[in-house]
């Protein structure tokens, strides 16, 4: 390859047709190293520096950028999707309330609005006064209201600001009473929880020193507990709990509803692995008391009543359940409340004195009720096959609101009583279609070593055929898809295309046995079982061409299977994917992953990941899909480095003549906080590409 240009405008002369592509020429380093006998080459390495500090790389990203947009314009589909998408998506949303203070704290979106605003109401249906708007924030509405908590007397709510899409946050007080902010401010804030200590003196929160160079690449250690107390300034905020012999160790804080017990959760990893420290705030001379030591087990905190503790724990129970321990014990030990299940045991909440314990059935939710010695009660009856979330309430209050949302069914608020074990609708949209029009089946098909691999399968009721399907995944992380509303896979399937979810290994819909099965050594399980969801759509009459589709950990199960199948798919659209296995480590969030994929420093899991690596599997000579790698310029969860060096690799090989090419958005991070108009605008070009490839009659 010749030497790229710096100056953009040599590159972006480029001619471009529907036919024929002139890729940018994209300087390829000779850059070789020795990995345990494996010469790993790396030409594009270049491209892993920040946009914000490299003019070369951002001359790059302009300039595919140009090309990219230059052939989604002749794309006729792309203005009928981006109509109606803009349609679609103009409904109301609602979050799920908090109550505190008898005030009800919610979110709300009137459709087309880039973010959603908070409002308060005095009573649950009470007029509602807004409070925080961050559509005013910025012009390019890039910039988002993140993580808020009121406090208990509902006097205040503590905000993180999030710009642009990184994982950094700025936190902020606002007056709830006057709508204006108090003053406070603090920063480095990443990964962390809010949490108010019960007199509203001030809030808990977690930051990372501030970093030295390069803030949205640098790695991330020192992960430390801070109290803030209102009226000051971030400088006198008092350390409340760290971890320096464990430098790499991520420590969160939550008070306990009666305020006294400050819980302390350690990780080191995405492993549902934890330590668990007690803190007692009503006796600040007590040393803090690790209750659960050794990051061995998934330890989620459920509530307490005095010293009992209740926890969901996969502790001898792959699949979850309940137990209760007494942290004033001398040697406290665990009493089983809610033994496991055939179902895998998803949350647990106590609200009105019960235990409000959401399964997974199948991938699907079911909500079971049980006092708190573990009685079972009648279940929660739900309105049908989908996915019910949020349970937000307190222990001595009967009253809790969840959400509840299926394939066709956007998301519905429900005020739930405890006392009644009934539910009623608190708010439900409006939307542009009928729910009715769409069928829904869960079909169950067999992977490449025999495993019954669950899979969703929607499309209008007058889709009988072969069609053109989109097929989406995930697998990793322990992370479960259920059932969920999508206004825009909606705006595909009106047009006679399918929607298939494929539940493989690796996430978490039957436990930690599902999510064990699609990691470190058998990651390729992962793999076989999504070729096997492709195989299965073609073969039972489901699919007449397949698009494939995941972002982050799904952007690489995408890489890796068009590398393993190219000949299976017509298009692929991998979003913000980690498509360098041996480098992933060294950047951001990116050390926080070798539990799921294992290090690239030790042999064994090097040649694991090798193996699949996507940059470094792309095979010269055979004839791959259609490619839209999608990323953003400012992601710091995955950075874009990954998706730059696999387009340019792809770009650079002899592997036919259907389209590769990258959209790069900017001032965008990792998805979360992206504007409304961003969203619909890349699901307009994404469409309209899987259109062209897979024979999908726009109309």
């Amino acid at each position: 390859m010749r030497l790229f240009a710096a100056a953009a405008a040599l590159l972006l002369s480029t001619a471009v047709t529907a036919q024929t592509i002139n890729y940018p020429k994209t300087e390829a380093q000779p850059l070789v190293e020795d990995h345990f006998g494996i010469k790993v080459a790396d030409p594009y390495r270049w491209l892993e520096n920040d946009v914000r500090q490299d003019q070369k790389v951002r001359d790059w990203v302009t300039a595919e950028n140009e090309v990219t947009q230059a052939y989604l314009a002749t794309l006729p589909a792309r203005d009928v999707f981006k109509a109606r998408l803009k349609q679609l998506f103009d409904y109301e949303r609602f979050g799920v309330p908090v109550k505190k203070g008898g005030r009800y704290f919610y979110q709300h979106n009137t459709g087309l609005q880039n973010q959603s605003p908070l409002f308060v109401r005095d009573s649950v249906n009470g007029p509602a006064r807004l409070l925080i708007d961050p559509n005013i924030w910025a012009k390019d509405g890039a910039t988002a209201l993140a993580e808020w908590v009121p406090s208990e007397d509902g006097r205040h709510v503590v905000y993180a600001v999030q710009d642009g899409g990184t994982d950094w946050r700025t936190v902020k007080v606002l007056d709830v009473a006057t709508g204006k902010e108090t003053g406070d401010s603090v920063e480095w804030v990443k990964f962390s929880n809010l949490a108010w200590a019960k007199d509203g003196s001030g809030f808990y929160y977690s930051r990372f020193p501030k970093p030295e160079g390069a803030q949205f690449q640098a790695l991330n250690e020192r992960h430390e507990i801070y109290f803030h107390k209102l009226g000051t300034a971030q400088s006198a905020d008092i350390k409340i709990y760290a971890t320096p012999d464990h430098p790499k160790w991520n420590n969160v804080a939550e008070v306990s509803e009666d305020g006294r017990w400050l819980i302390v959760t350690s990780s080191e990893g995405t492993d549902d692995r934890y330590e668990i420290t007690v803190i007692d705030l009503s006796a600040p001379s007590s040393a803090p008391r690790t209750l659960f030591k050794g990051l061995e087990n998934n330890w989620g905190y459920v509530g307490n009543t005095g010293t009992t503790f209740y926890f969901l724990t996969n502790k001898d129970a792959p699949r979850q359940r309940i137990v209760a321990v007494d942290a004033a014990a001398a040697a406290p030990a665990l009493k089983e409340i809610v033994p496991q299940d055939k179902a895998t045991l998803d949350s647990a909440s106590i609200v009105g004195g019960e235990l409000i314990a959401a399964y997974l059935v199948d991938a699907k939710s079911e909500v079971r009720r049980y006092a708190l010695n573990g009685t079972a009660r009648p279940k929660l009856m739900l309105p049908g096959i989908g996915t019910a979330a949020g349970f937000r309430g307190e222990a001595g209050d009967p009253e809790a609101f969840f959400s509840f949302t299926s394939f066709a069914t956007p998301t519905t608020i429900y005020r739930y009583d405890a006392k009644t074990g009934a539910a009623t609708v608190w708010a439900q949209p409006k939307v542009a279609f009928d729910p009715a029009d769409y069928r829904v089946e869960q079909r169950f098909y067999p992977s490449k070593d025999g495993t019954k691999v669950p899979i969703f399968i929607v499309r209008k009721r007058n889709v009988t055929g072969p069609a053109p399907t989109l097929l989406y995944g995930y697998g990793g992380f322990n992370v479960s898809l259920p059932p969920s509303f999508s206004a825009s896979r909606l705006a595909w399937m009106e047009q006679g295309g399918a929607f298939a979810l494929a539940n493989i290994r690796g996430g978490g819909e039957y436990g930690k046995e599902w999510h064990d099965a699609g990691r470190l050594a058998h990651k390729q399980n992962v793999f076989d079982d999504f070729i096997a969801a492709g195989e299965y759509l073609k073969k039972q009459s489901v699919a007449s061409a397949l698009a494939v589709q995941g972002g982050s950990n799904g952007g690489l199960l995408i890489g890796a299977v068009v590398n393993q199948r190219p000949d299976l798919f017509a298009a692929a659209l991998p979003a913000v994917g980690v498509m360098d296995m041996t480098r992933f480590d060294r950047f951001t969030a990116g050390r926080y992953w070798v539990d799921d994929y294992g290090y690239p420093s030790k042999e064994a899991d090097f040649k694991t990941l090798w193996a699949y690596s996507p940059y470094h599997n792309v095979k010269a000579g055979t004839a791959y899909p259609a490619i839209l790698v999608t990323t953003a310029d400012t992601d710091d969860r995955v950075v874009p480095g990954h998706s730059f060096k696999y387009a340019a690799m792809l770009q650079s090989k002899d592997i036919g003549p259907k389209p590769h090419l990258i959209r790069i958005e900017t001032r965008a991070g990792h998805g979360s906080g992206k504007p409304t108009d961003k969203i619909i605008e890349e699901t307009a070009d994404l469409w309209a590409f899987a259109a062209k490839w897979t024979g999908l009659d726009v109309k």
